[in-house]
């Protein structure tokens, strides 16, 4: 089992986006690479701890690669707007990818050097190691299969 994480706006639509993906195992949402401890939502939204909304992802690299995750992961971000995706302004609405293994990296660099040229803007989302975490509240987790009609900046269908 391998873990990725990812930050791509609000946490809700890419928990739910990953969720549906064939080897993806598991999924959570938490606040990643901040500057305090253990914060609340409200913490994260009140913008001075810097942590990015993110989903945790984990998955069978056997049936799913990262290389495909990232893929899909560029379908649903715009990785050209900094510190925002749809209406979600802020930083804790960044792009990243937050990787455990340090192998990972050259991965995760090579892709984005690829998917540039897609673009006219630079690609302005982050890639670093997986600083801290910490998981949100339960009533984030699994949001939108909860609240099936909940907002969500993403197209899901």
């Amino acid at each position: 089992m391998k873990r990725i994480v990812l930050a791509g706006g609000c946490f809700w639509g890419v928990e739910e986006f990953f969720s549906r993906i064939h080897g993806v195992t598991n999924t959570e949402v938490g606040y990643a690479n901040g500057r305090t401890t253990n914060p609340t939502y409200e913490d994260v939204c009140y913008g001075n701890t810097y942590f990015a909304e993110v989903c945790v992802i984990d998955y069978d690299e056997n049936i799913i690669s990262l290389e495909e995750i990232l893929n899909k992961f560029w379908g649903i971000i715009d990785p050209t707007a900094l510190n925002r995706q749809g209406n979600d302004i802020g930083s804790q609405y960044r792009t990243g990818v937050y990787y455990v293994d340090k192998l990972d990296e050259e991965i995760i660099r090579k892709n984005i050097e690829k998917i540039q040229k897609n673009y006219i803007k630079k690609i302005v989302t982050e890639v670093k190691t997986l600083e801290n975490y910490y998981r949100a509240e339960e009533y984030h987790q699994k949001y939108l299969k909860k609240n099936p009609n909940g907002y969500c900046h993403i197209k899901l269908d």
